[in-house]
This record gives structure tokens, C-alpha cells and sequence, in this order.
């Protein structure tokens, strides 16, 4: 096949994503420079409205309230997601009878929307009728049946879990490929040396694995930055309660939808090309560090 030929397969997707992906970033990018007046584009402003994003109120408390949230988030969803996926993935492994069924069961929560998983979550954790607070009051743990979601102190940390549940089949099934890819001979003569089972894994197959872990690690980051669906479920476009559920993405929302702000606009569109500018820097820098480490690895 030449290549011309290939070129007219993929240029129904190429126009697909040029017209609702790429036209859409180029005109919120373009607007972030412009004054606005409802919807009537005025003269140019320069970096105006990203001044406003740091000068002004409720962007100067809001901002790096919501951003602080966005990278515990991040961290949480690394810690338990990454390691606890790594973990059932690798048990998961010794097990060639019954793998591909658990692997389908994990994976089948990221199949739902999260708009209908938070949803779910917020009738199972309610303080009033809610089954998880039933169940822990039966079971004597009374002081664990808390209002989750209406306490700024856990309800972050709820989102945090909820988006590990959802998610965990993803990594499950990525390291499990990776794990499928690593030769047994490699761990058998390990052993043969002496090596034992944890010595084994943590010498010869973690390292192996780091393709797969920096994949899953930047994916996780891009889908932490800019998650919306699931804090909008559980605490609303004002990240209740008390803002302690607040993202970078549901303040973009109330600037552009919510605020009735003259400069909506201007100022949403700011925000975005701020969020694109965190989320493709910190891509590409995780990225660099990867790869770099894959060739020190494989050197």
C-alpha cells in the first residue's frame, strides 16, 4: 500500500479531529487574547486576561485552592491506583485460568460514566440512608459513619477513592500486558541464583515494567488535571462542601457559565490555555524523565 494510499484512509479521522478538537483549542486559545462584552469580541488585551486569573477575585483564592486539589488528587490516584493495579496485576498473572474473567470485572467500572458513577456513590455514602454508614453501625464502628461528602476533611479523599475504584481496572490491564512481556527466563535464572521471589521482581521485573508505569503514570496526570465529571457529581459546580472539592476544571465552568461576568469569555478561555499550558508541560516533562530513565535502564 503507498502512501497516499494511507493518507486517504486516515483523513476522515484527521478531519474528525482537526474540526472538534484542534479548531476548538485554536479559538479558546485565541480568545484568552481579546476583551469580551457578553458575546461581542472587542480590541486585543494581551495577557490581560491571564492577569485577571492573579489579580483578581475569586480567582486569587478559587485558583490555587482548586489547583492544590487537582495535584492531591493526582497524588492519591498514583499512590493507591498505581500500586494497588500493579499488585492484583501481578497476582492476577498466576493465575491463567481465572485471569481474563477478573480482568474483565475490574475493568468494568471505567465503562460507566463517572457523572453516573458519582452519582451511585453519593446514594451508597449518604449520611441518612446511605448502605456504607448502615453497615459500619452494625458492625460496631460507629465513629466511622460519618457524613463523607458533607465534611471538607474527607470528602477530597472520597473523590480520591472513588476515581481508584473506577479506575483500577486500567493499570490492571496495561501492567498486566507489560507482565505478559517479560521473559520467564529472565526471573527463572534469578532465582536458579539464589534470588527470592520478592528479590526477583524487585531486581529483574520492576524495572522491566517502567514502560508501562510512566504510561500509566502521565495518563494519570492528564486525567487528574483535568477531571470534572466526577467532583461535579459529588459536591456540584462549586465543589462543595466549602470548596474542599473544587477542580481547576468546575472553576472554568463557573467562570464561563455561572459568574455572568462580562469578560466570561476572556477569562474562562484564560483559564483553559492556563490548564492546556500545566497539563502539556507536565506531560512532556514526566514524559523526558521516562524516557530517560528507560535508556539508563536498557544501556
Amino acid at each position: 500500500m503507498t502512501r497516499r494510499t494511507g493518507l486517504l484512509f486516515v483523513l476522515p479521522a484527521l478531519l474528525l479531529f482537526g474540526i472538534f478538537v484542534l479548531y476548538p483549542m485554536g479559538t479558546a486559545f485565541s480568545y484568552a487574547f481579546f476583551e469580551w462584552r457578553g458575546t461581542a469580541r472587542g480590541a486585543f488585551a494581551g495577557l490581560d486576561n491571564f492577569h485577571t486569573l492573579f489579580t483578581r477575585a475569586p480567582f486569587t483564592t478559587d485558583l490555587p485552592r482548586a489547583l492544590l486539589h487537582n495535584i492531591l488528587f493526582f497524588v492519591g490516584t498514583m499512590a493507591f491506583q498505581n500500586t494497588i493495579g500493579l499488585g492484583v496485576a501481578f497476582l492476577l498473572h498466576r493465575r491463567a485460568r481465572t485471569r481474563r474473567l477478573l480482568q474483565t470485572l475490574y475493568a468494568m467500572p471505567y465503562l460507566v460514566s463517572p457523572i453516573v458513577i458519582g452519582y451511585l456513590w453519593t446514594l451508597l455514602l449518604s449520611p441518612t440512608f446511605g448502605p456504607v454508614n448502615q453497615l459500619l453501625t452494625k458492625v460496631g464502628l460507629d465513629s466511622w459513619a460519618l457524613p463523607w461528602l458533607g465534611d471538607p476533611k474527607t470528602a477530597l479523599w472520597v473523590v480520591v477513592l472513588v476515581s481508584v475504584w473506577q479506575w483500577i481496572g486500567f493499570p490492571v490491564l496495561l501492567y498486566g500486558a507489560a507482565l505478559g512481556g517479560v521473559p520467564e527466563e529472565l526471573t527463572e535464572a534469578a532465582r536458579v541464583d539464589g534470588a527470592s521471589n520478592r528479590q526477583a521482581f524487585q531486581k529483574v521485573t520492576l524495572p522491566l515494567l517502567v514502560p508501562a508505569i510512566g504510561t500509566v503514570s502521565v495518563l494519570t496526570f492528564i486525567f487528574a488535571m483535568e477531571a470534572f465529571a466526577l467532583p461535579y457529581a459529588f459536591g456540584g459546580s462549586t465543589g462543595n462542601p466549602a470548596g474542599s472539592t473544587d477542580f481547576v476544571s468546575l472553576l472554568f465552568y463557573r467562570t464561563a457559565f455561572d459568574s455572568g461576568s462580562v469578560d466570561a469569555i476572556g477569562s474562562s478561555s484564560a483559564l483553559a490555555t492556563l490548564l492546556f499550558i500545566v497539563i502539556f508541560g507536565g506531560a512532556v516533562a514526566a514524559t523526558s524523565v521516562l524516557r530517560r530513565h528507560e535508556r539508563r535502564i536498557t544501556a
